[in-house]
Parts: C-alpha cells; structure tokens; sequence
C-alpha cells in the first residue's frame, strides 16, 4: 500500500482596513501593529500596508483579513479572504 502524503502549510492570516481600491483586483490593506518597547515600555504602533487581491467590490475603510498566496504580480502577494 502507498502511503499518502499529506501537505499541510500554514499560511500567515493579517486582519487590516483597506485603504486605497482604485486598482482592478487589487487593494491596499493597512495592518497596524502595536508592542510595547523593551527597554522604555512606551508603547509603540507601527503600520504596513499590503497589496491584496480580491474579486469583490471593497471600499476604503472595510475591515478584511488577507492570507499570504503565491506571487501573483510584482507587489501582490495576498488575498483577501473575507470581509468583516
């Protein structure tokens, strides 16, 4: 008997607010982080934003979580997986 393989990757998931819709099936999805300062215990916030792609019409503001895919163009390496 063969034994089956089963491929199970864990795919980074990032909830964040859409910030910019004016590309066709792309949008810009802002996360914000915050941590505190090791040393100093200032707390710090830090924003990136991420290219996602997406089917559905989203607005700027909507709340959605993007899952890390396979390079689909030259910055876009998300999708958005749901809206909330």
């Amino acid at each position: 008997m063969k034994k089956e393989i089963i491929k199970t990757t864990k795919k980074r998931e990032k909830e964040g607010v859409v910030v910019s819709n004016k590309m066709t099936g792309t949008v810009r999805v802002e996360i914000e982080e915050i941590s505190r300062h090791k040393e100093y215990s200032k707390v710090m916030r830090k924003q990136k934003v991420f290219f996602a792609h997406t089917n559905e019409a989203l607005e700027v503001g909507d709340k959605v979580t993007i899952r890390e895919s396979r390079p689909l163009a030259k910055n876009v390496n998300w999708v958005v997986v749901s809206k909330k």
